[in-house]
């Protein structure tokens, strides 16, 4: 008798262990399947000025509104710029204090809010003459920064995806970014488009596609070989980076630090195994 029931605890310890495989192998697969990959094909080609060391990339009504770093040069100095989207000429421009890198940027109605790399503060400007209205602080360095309709969505390099009160900047909420099991890191210029959160990969050639409420990578965009620049041969930090959409046209724009060109893009999709 007991050995029956030796056999018969065994035998439901098997049968729920394979159980347990079984989902854990499902719920592997689904999550490898769910993950999308995307190639480009190039719709236009615009001028790019190649002393913009792109930060910040933001389209509104024919116009970029673009912020530029510092860059590297003894020249350089950090911008925020009014951009003509066809001819790349700079329509408006404000310098920054030479203390303050510009980093991302987002346009909430007629504002311009603009992070700063390591110095814990960021701008806001009126968006039609680029008058500086008043600053705010947080307490990480400032890399990407995006507006979702209704908060402020900010990256720091790291992981994670922060969420800031439109109106006060304090941080509400954040998020880790991860590809299944892969931490996601080095997370660089935002854009929210259609309920997602597009993401540069610095020092990378690809775009993460990002569900912001869990963090979860629903899609990779890859752009390698995207003509990047003159500059780029010679300079290891001229990369990819500066993600813009058009809503109302459903055109997506991307560039890089001292790119010669911008490019309107399609995303075509790709088979992985």
């Amino acid at each position: 008798m007991k050995k029956w029931l030796v056999l018969t605890v065994v035998l439901i310890a098997v049968i729920l262990l394979g159980a347990s495989l079984l989902i854990f192998l499902n719920n592997k697969s689904n999550n490898a399947s769910s993950v999308s990959y995307y190639t480009y094909s190039i719709i236009e080609t615009y001028p790019h000025d190649t002393t913009s060391f792109t930060e910040g990339l933001w389209y509104s009504n024919g116009l970029l509104y673009e912020s530029s770093g510092s860059g590297n040069g003894p020249d350089y100095v950090s911008t925020l710029r009014q951009v003509d989207l066809t001819t790349g000429k700079v329509l408006q421009e404000y310098t920054l204090p030479v203390q303050y890198f510009g980093e991302g940027i987002a346009v909430i109605n007629n504002e311009i809010i603009q992070l700063t790399y390591t110095t814990n503060i960021g701008f806001i400007y009126d968006k039609n003459t680029f008058a500086l209205l008043g600053n705010f602080t947080f307490p990480t360095q400032g890399w990407g920064l995006n507006y979702d309709g209704k908060d402020l969505i900010m990256s720091d390099g790291s992981d994670h995806l922060y969420f800031l009160n439109a109106t006060t900047f304090q941080r509400i909420g954040e998020v880790k970014v991860h590809d299944g099991n892969t931490t996601i890191s080095m997370i660089n210029s935002l854009d929210y488009i259609n309920g997602d959160v597009y993401a540069n990969i610095w020092l990378t050639n690809k775009i993460a596609i990002i569900n912001p409420e869990t963090g979860q990578v629903k899609a990779w965009i890859d752009l390698t070989g995207l003509p990047a620049s003159i500059a780029s041969k010679t300079n290891d930090n001229a990369v990819l980076n500066g993600i813009a959409y058009d809503q109302q046209n459903n055109k997506l724009y991307v560039t890089g630090k001292d790119w010669t060109s911008l490019y309107q893009i399609k995303l075509v999709p790709e088979n992985k195994p």
